[in-house]
């Protein structure tokens, strides 16, 4: 998997907390994780697990699409209505750059990719400027989870998922489904939920996340 060059998310999640005038240790007693990691992460000796990623980018009010342009600042997200405690979803608007295509055609070798801890890849497919939608490859590799503490997670959206290799366990609500290649699943994000692959070889799907409408 040849990934296009991606920033240091932890230098850009250190360069948003300072700007919000957070100390280190604040952020990590709001997302319920040690200093030490929030301190790791920064630093870029560790990258975050799906699930704290989102807890540090709604803590900071940016958006997670935003580590993921090389060329601009981290943005603020953009003010949506959505559950208490839940969280952004993961590429929505492009709030960094909302002006920014990419595509029509995006070839492998021209992702962007984001590497996560918990044994997660983010691949980004492709964005229309003025669309506020996330279009994402999504690979578990072997023993990878959405949560490496085993915990659920929510965020606001509406979930569409097609599992093209391997087999994923998704945990929704109090209910466990097995995923295998073909098989697809649509649900709320702000049903509690997490995925991990127990198989021996990389679980991978497409992913479409559309946003709450705010009427």
């Amino acid at each position: 998997m040849p990934p296009a060059a991606v920033p240091a998310v932890g230098a850009r999640i250190r360069q948003a907390r300072l700007e919000r005038g957070t100390g280190l240790r604040a952020l990590a007693r709001e997302i319920g994780v040690s200093a030490s990691l929030v301190s790791q992460i920064e630093n870029g000796r560790s990258q975050p697990s799906v699930s704290t990623l989102y807890a540090i980018t709604t803590a900071l009010g940016i958006s997670v699409e935003s580590l993921f342009d090389a060329g601009t600042p981290a943005a603020a997200a953009p003010v949506t209505a959505a559950p208490p405690g839940t969280a952004p979803h993961a590429l929505a608007a492009f709030a960094a750059d909302p002006g920014r295509r990419i595509g029509p055609v995006v070839t492998p070798d021209e992702r962007e990719v984001l590497e996560l801890d918990s044994g997660v890849v983010w691949e980004r497919l492709g964005h229309v400027p003025g669309t506020d939608v996330d279009f994402l490859q999504v690979t578990y590799r072997p023993g990878g989870a959405s949560s490496s503490s085993g915990g659920l997670m929510r965020h606001s959206g509406t979930e569409y998922g097609c599992l093209t290799s391997g087999e994923l366990i998704l945990t929704l609500g109090f209910d466990e489904h097995t995923l295998r290649p073909g098989d697809t699943v649509c649900f709320e994000s702000t049903t509690p939920h997490r995925y991990r692959n127990d198989g021996a070889v990389p679980a991978t799907g497409i992913w479409f996340v559309s946003p709450d409408v705010v009427q």
